[in-house]
């Protein structure tokens, strides 16, 4: 098998995490290239999913009611295990 030099950008502290992650799978940034292209061709496309995570509703009306409860001056907030454990025993 023939093998062509190819130059690609990385961002610095990726190619970083990549590497280490390489090495500690006994592979360098070329191989797992490689990996990465020949399952790119075997499955006609990315071997993965790419989206944009998103959170359900209920995920979102959570954070909704823990932001307004943090600002909220009403609601007691506890500052030690001790104070929590005797407003929960009151």
């Amino acid at each position: 098998m023939s093998t062509v030099p190819t130059q690609i950008r990385i961002d610095a502290n990726v190619k970083k995490q990549a590497n280490e992650l390489f090495n500690e799978l006994g592979m360098d940034m070329s191989g797992a290239i490689n990996i990465f292209l020949k399952q790119c061709i075997l499955r006609g496309g990315l071997p993965f999913t790419v989206e944009v995570p998103g959170y359900t509703k209920a995920v979102v009306d959570a954070m909704d009611e823990a932001r307004r409860i943090s600002h909220d001056p009403d609601i007691p907030g506890y500052t030690s295990m001790e104070d929590l454990k005797k407003a929960l025993e009151e």
